[in-house]
């Protein structure tokens, strides 16, 4: 997460008391490596020209390096992958997914993200997730391990996703919340999921990580950010007695720029883990993004679905996402998922 949308209110430089802050908003609607040489004992060898390769072993010896792949143990580096899965419905549904994760400018890495297909109840289902984390990356790697497997163990989850949704979402930040460190009650989390069952796209999300989806070409957001200025947001906070004020950006309490996340104990019952449900049929999604803010900072959502829809394989759209976040100055941690190629097959 951005240290704008992470920091407290004492790390934010005070604003100008001769400049009013911004009013409060209401959202849109949803529509390399090195050899080591040993010495040698034997007598020297005099040096030889070696002879020129002829054309079809230049080739053949260019194939044989470029085959030679060298893991990057750069903790700096981008990281990346992707897949081909196939899920069960009224038909089969071919998923072409891809994912991409990078430090970036950020000092730590606070992001952690899940691609997961697995069968419940006799049927395939695909669980992609992206967390941001913010006061470490604790709580983000605690939901990568755990959300989805309360998810899919929930008993009524093949029945009436929706409610087991809202249900495994409130164990999980209870779970959390009661093994953490008193130490740490500072840390939390976002968390932007898509949930591919049957013929169904589900969407739950809670922070400022966001979906969108291409649809006929155009950018659909699957999901709104969760930000203190957000008008009903505004008021649920406050109903429950807690406040937003201007320090920087608008925070809960004057610390958090974001309205729900999981963790943060210290800002219950102001900051819930509550998520937001939007519900599409795959046909007709020619794919989905799944990102942090550090790429939806400087990328709009018309923006990224344009770099997608240029690039077929969803690895590949993944690292361009990225790249082209760094190139425009984003100064968080930056990782998105891409899910296309939704078809159906016989």
């Amino acid at each position: 997460m951005d240290a704008k949308d992470s920091t407290t209110a004492s790390s934010t430089a005070a604003p100008s008391s001769t400049t009013a802050p911004p009013q409060y908003r209401r959202p849109p609607r949803l529509a390399e490596d090195t050899n080591d040489v040993k010495p040698s004992n034997q007598p020297p060898i005099a040096a030889q020209k070696p002879e020129p390769l002829s054309e079809p072993k230049q080739k053949k010896e260019q194939e044989r390096k470029s085959a030679i792949a060298i893991p990057s143990k750069d903790p700096d580096a981008l990281d990346s992958g992707g897949g081909i899965s196939f899920l069960g419905g009224s038909k089969t549904a071919r998923l072409n997914y891809g994912y991409a994760s990078f430090k970036g400018k950020r000092a730590s890495m606070e992001d952690f993200f899940e691609t997961t297909v697995s069968e419940v109840d006799g049927q395939m289902v695909g669980f992609f997730g992206v967390f941001d984390g913010h006061g470490g990356s604790r709580t983000a790697e605690y939901l990568k391990n755990n959300l989805f497997r309360n998810l899919s163990g929930h008993p009524g989850f093949m029945k009436d996703t929706k409610t087991a949704i809202v249900e495994a979402f409130r164990r999980t930040d209870a779970d959390y919340l009661s093994g953490e460190n008193p130490q740490q009650r500072d840390a939390g989390s976002t968390a932007s999921t898509a949930v591919m069952l049957g013929d169904r796209l589900l969407v739950a999300n809670v922070g400022d990580s966001r979906v969108v989806a291409c649809r006929a070409g155009s950018a659909i957001p699957l999901s709104i950010d969760h930000k203190p200025d957000r008008t009903d947001e505004r008021e649920r906070i406050e109903q429950a007695g807690g406040f937003i004020i201007w320090a920087g950006t608008w925070r809960v309490g004057g610390v958090l720029a974001v309205s729900r996340a999981f963790g943060d104990k210290l800002l219950k019952p102001y900051v819930v883990a509550e998520p937001e449900i939007q519900e599409e049929e795959i046909d007709g999604v020619e794919f989905i993004i799944i990102a942090s803010d550090g790429l939806w900072n400087v990328l709009s959502n018309k923006d990224a679905v344009g770099i997608v829809q240029e690039i077929t394989d969803a690895e590949a759209a993944c690292r361009k996402l990225v790249q082209e976040s760094y190139a425009r100055g984003s100064s968080d941690n930056i990782t998105c998922i891409v899910v296309r190629d939704m078809s159906r097959v016989d």
